[in-house]
């Protein structure tokens, strides 16, 4: 028999009340009938024998009933066969996922990783199975489900924490939502295999709040797979990070070139003060010039303007010194070059000729920091040059070819060349018509009544698309004193991307094989309209360069782990800290081994071309992440696990108060109780009548 409340047992020691009444006795019960006693002193009789017990039924009955009420309070219950023993762990499924991302090299982090891991491996029991994997970007398996099994139960945890002690943290991103969706996949691969057990994600990671979680959002969480976290924290707590931000138009206009970086500071950092500058490429402590002083509170962060040194070309990499961490210090940048761009120019117009179209074209196109667009000038009879037509950008026509130049000229538009036609009179047509390749185009002048405006314009065009926030829009104050009318629909495939108030075309556009014709009806110069003196003409002329693919697209910036495009004629690339380059083979489309941050260099038809690979921005981001954000995206997080018999010792308990209540056993003693008492009473009432005729018969 079990008992649900056996200190209640301890009532049992109340049957010592019954004995101790019927051996406490302060007078004899005898008594004898004599003379007056008023000459005698009184003496306690002699008893020949102190302990004695008198109805011992009596005393039985009583003691019987407190035993019994005892018994009955403590809850009895007779242990009944379980079908399933609880005392018997079924086997568990486990993931362990292990964060090395970029964030885990902090001061103590990895270290206390691995003990959460060890701790992990030695709650194992010999039938459970267990996956081991590692996470940044991706997940790794280090011991996949079907290797522990195959392995003998006694070197399992000892194979896990070898081939975790091979593994230290990398330089990617953490990417927690993917690393949750592929172990949740891998322990649903699993179904069927086995009997029914739980099933358990342990994450070891120091679930920053840098985390990425957008994959959990789409994706609905198994059930019956729980998580726990298995949270370590740096020595550390604070950190500062540096990241390298684009550039502004401010600073591509700049006298000096600059390079933006943004100093990011921690919630809880104790630090304000920091230093930004060129570091060495040795990658010592020390920097290459003056550094700025940064004031950064905590919870905040700075954009700062890095000059680029003119006497240090060699400076690659922007540092920050004042921080607890170094992990992420470090941001590699390629010093912004000049990009030199050509611009041919068919016309009779002299440079210094303030009311032509070529000195305004020459003064809105100046040397910047960032580009520098050389502007050629050659006369409409002149023989074109090879050179200087495959160098040029853009191509501008603004009078009548003759026949040669200009089928040259569409040759080489049909080959990928931009030409802009902006003739000064209708009496360019021809060329206009042997450009396009067609008979019976034809221009008029026209001349409005006091001036025409640019009424319909398409901002979703490339060229209009910097004018399309409305602060820029307005084009109305541009006035138009007279221009060309062009019949667009005698051309195939035109796009009318402006038009004036009166309806005409203002621009057109005509793709022509891999290259396309912009044609312009008016002027810039003051003859024809107020173009040139607009806010909007140095914007537009960029727009044009643009179009016709002379600017080149800012080098990208690459994180770790990102897949680099694989340039064309590209056959061998060197990888930070090597001296050798290695070759690719020619089919691969893209590099994807950006393992670690710095310079990758690459040979491209025999020159050498350099891309920078940084650290995540995320990573700086080091604050824990909120409690309750994976609750919210469906993941159930378990409580941690405290003690491995708290579970057993619940069952157990459950079981013994589910068999209690149906058995009830205690009514049967209450009931006994009560009869015992019953019969105590009676026989308690006889025995006090019995004594007291014993005592009145020797007085009668």
């Amino acid at each position: 028999m079990n008992f649900l409340a056996p200190l209640f047992l301890l009532g049992g020691l109340a049957v010592a009340l019954p004995v101790i009444y019927h051996l406490v006795r302060r007078t004899t019960r005898e008594r004898a009938t004599f003379s007056s006693l008023m000459f005698l002193r009184p003496t306690p009789p002699r008893l020949s024998q102190r302990s004695r017990l008198e109805h011992l039924l009596l005393l039985l009955l009583r003691c019987l009933a407190l035993g019994l009420l005892a018994l009955g309070f403590s809850r009895p219950f007779f242990k009944e066969t379980p079908l399933i023993d609880p005392t018997g762990a079924r086997p568990k499924r486990l993931v362990v996922l292990v964060d090395v991302s970029a964030s885990m090299r902090r001061d103590g982090v990895w270290p206390a990783a691995r003990e959460r891991v060890e701790a992990v491996l030695r709650r194992v029991a010999p039938m459970d199975e267990l996956a081991l994997l590692t996470f940044d970007r991706a997940a790794t398996a280090l011991v996949p489900f079907d290797e522990w099994n195959r392995t003998p139960a006694g070197d399992r945890a000892a194979l896990a924490s070898a081939r975790l002690a091979a593994v230290t943290p990398g330089w990617a991103g953490t990417h927690l939502g993917n690393a949750l969706i592929t172990a949740a996949e891998a322990l649903a691969e699993t179904d069927g295999k086995r009997a029914a057990g739980p099933r358990q994600i342990v994450l070891v990671s120091d679930l920053q709040a840098g985390s990425r979680l957008d994959a959990l959002q789409a994706y609905e969480w198994p059930k019956g797979v729980d998580l726990l976290v298995e949270p370590v924290k740096a020595r550390n707590v604070t950190n500062a990070g540096l990241q390298l931000v684009a550039d502004s138009a401010d600073s591509a206009a700049a006298a000096t070139p600059t390079v933006r970086v943004r100093v990011s500071n921690s919630a809880d950092s104790k630090r304000e003060q920091f230093k930004v500058g060129w570091g060495r490429p040795d990658g010592s402590a020390d920097f290459a010039g003056p550094p700025l002083e940064v004031y950064v509170p905590p919870g905040q962060s700075r954009v700062v303007a890095v000059p680029v040194p003119k006497n240090s070309p060699a400076s690659d990499r922007i540092v920050l010194r004042g921080d607890d961490e170094d992990f992420d210090n470090t941001v590699f940048v390629l010093p912004p070059a000049q990009q030199k761009l050509s611009v041919l120019w068919l016309g009779r117009d002299a440079p210094d000729d303030v009311r032509r179209p070529l000195f305004f074209l020459r003064r809105a196109l100046s040397d910047t920091p960032r580009l520098a667009v050389a502007v050629v000038a050659r006369a409409p009879t002149a023989p074109l040059l090879a050179d200087e037509v495959d160098a040029a950008s853009v191509i501008f026509v603004a009078e009548l070819l003759p026949g040669a130049p200009a089928n040259a000229l569409r040759e080489r538009m049909l080959a990928g060349k931009t030409v802009v036609f902006t003739p000064e009179s209708a009496a360019a047509a021809p060329t206009l018509a042997a450009l396009l390749g067609r008979e019976g185009v034809a221009l008029e002048e026209a001349r409005p009544g006091n001036y025409a405006m640019l009424a319909e314009i398409d901002f979703k065009h490339p060229l209009f698309a910097p004018f399309a926030d409305p602060r820029f829009s307005d084009f109305t104050k541009i006035h138009i004193w007279k221009y060309r009318k062009l019949d667009p629909a005698s051309i195939p495939d035109a796009r009318v991307v402006a038009r004036f108030d009166s309806g005409a075309p203002a621009l057109v556009e005509v793709p022509l094989g891999k290259g396309r014709l912009i044609i312009l009806t008016t002027g810039w110069q003051p003859e024809d309209s107020q173009l040139a003196v607009s806010s909007k003409f140095v914007p537009l002329l960029y727009s044009l360069i643009e179009l016709g693919g002379g600017v080149g697209a800012p080098p990208a910036q690459w994180f770790v782990g990102d897949a680099v495009p694989w340039p064309v004629g590209a056959t061998t690339i060197r990888v930070p800290g090597s001296a050798t380059p290695t070759p690719w083979p020619a089919d691969t489309k893209s590099f994807t081994a950006t393992a670690q941050p710095g310079f990758y260099e690459l040979t491209v038809a025999g020159r050498a071309q350099r891309f920078a690979v940084n650290v995540d921005a995320n990573e700086s981001r080091t604050a824990p992440l909120a409690a309750d954000e994976l609750e919210h995206l469906g993941v159930p997080v378990a409580p941690p696990e405290t003690d491995a018999a708290r579970p057993v010792e619940n069952k157990l308990l459950l079981q013994g108060s589910a068999a209690e209540n149906r058995q009830k056993l205690w009514r049967w003693f209450i009931a006994a109780t009560l009869a015992v008492l019953l019969m105590e009473s009676v026989l308690a009432g006889w025995t006090a009548r019995r004594l007291n005729v014993k005592q009145e018969e020797p007085a009668s």
